[in-house]
């Protein structure tokens, strides 16, 4: 479930239309308990909630209301990380699996490409509480010999050109900081937006030799729970119609 809006403002973004607000329908908290069903009903593994960052008084509500009527599925919050503390904490209990991103670990970077000045310090708080609520990752075998993950916290970074340096700080940090207690996932999908020109040193796709070394230098560090990307994730698409499908019902929102 992707949310209209974001509170970062990336200039490599590759959703712009949804994350700048130029799509979208305004819902009621009910509808939003509904379309949770909804999505059960139509074989979701887990609500995704994906950039509700800014609507997480509203979300917890809802999530509060459809636990009530007994539902059932995971609720998953993935978010940048850019949080305040208390947010975080007011979802104890209530999100299963945390997706976050640690974008960055140079706060000049945060400024320059995603206008998010503090962004370091609150995402290591943000991500410290979520390993505090879910401290284990649980997954439970299904019928086709695949295992779906029900609790805990994968931390997502993805490369960026030139960032090489940063991103093996960030991979060191959170295997001293978490240890097997989270998962990572290193993505190599990083594709220029053709909105760069006033940002020459990211407007290339990553290379493989960066990636090859990231991955290597996370090895050494004896990291084992991690997701990585094959192939040039890059010429692949990612980015959804943002069509507002499934938002509407009979008519009415």
């Amino acid at each position: 479930m992707f949310f209209s809006g974001c509170n970062m403002g990336c200039v490599f973004c590759q959703n712009k239309k949804i994350s700048r607000g130029e799509t979208g329908l305004f819902i009621s908290k009910e509808r939003l308990v509904e379309i949770f069903f909804e999505l059960g009903e139509k074989g979701a593994n887990n609500i995704n909630l994906v950039t509700g960052d800014m609507f997480i008084p509203t979300i917890r509500q809802a999530i509060e209301d459809a636990r009530r009527q007994n539902f059932d599925l995971p609720f998953l919050l993935n978010t940048s990380s850019y949080l305040n503390l208390d947010t975080v904490k007011s979802l104890d209990g209530l999100i299963d699996i945390y997706l976050p991103d640690l974008k960055y670990i140079r706060d000049e970077d945060a400024v320059r490409y995603s206008n998010a000045p503090g962004y370091v310090h609150a995402a290591k708080e943000a991500i410290g509480e979520m390993v505090r609520q879910c401290p284990e990752n649980l997954f439970f075998p299904e019928e086709d010999g695949d295992t779906i993950m029900k609790k805990g916290v994968v931390v997502r970074h993805l490369l960026m050109p030139g960032m090489l340096i940063q991103a093996k700080l960030i991979v060191k940090y959170l295997h001293e900081q978490y240890g097997d207690s989270i998962y990572l996932s290193l993505m190599n999908q990083y594709t220029p937006n053709g909105e760069l020109s006033g940002f020459p040193e990211i407007d290339r796709k990553v290379s493989k030799r960066d990636y090859d070394s990231l991955i290597a230098y996370a090895q050494t560090l004896g990291i084992t729970k991690a997701f990585v990307q094959i192939g040039e994730t890059a010429d692949e698409s990612f980015i959804p119609e943002f069509d507002c499908e499934g938002v509407i019902k009979s008519g009415n929102i």
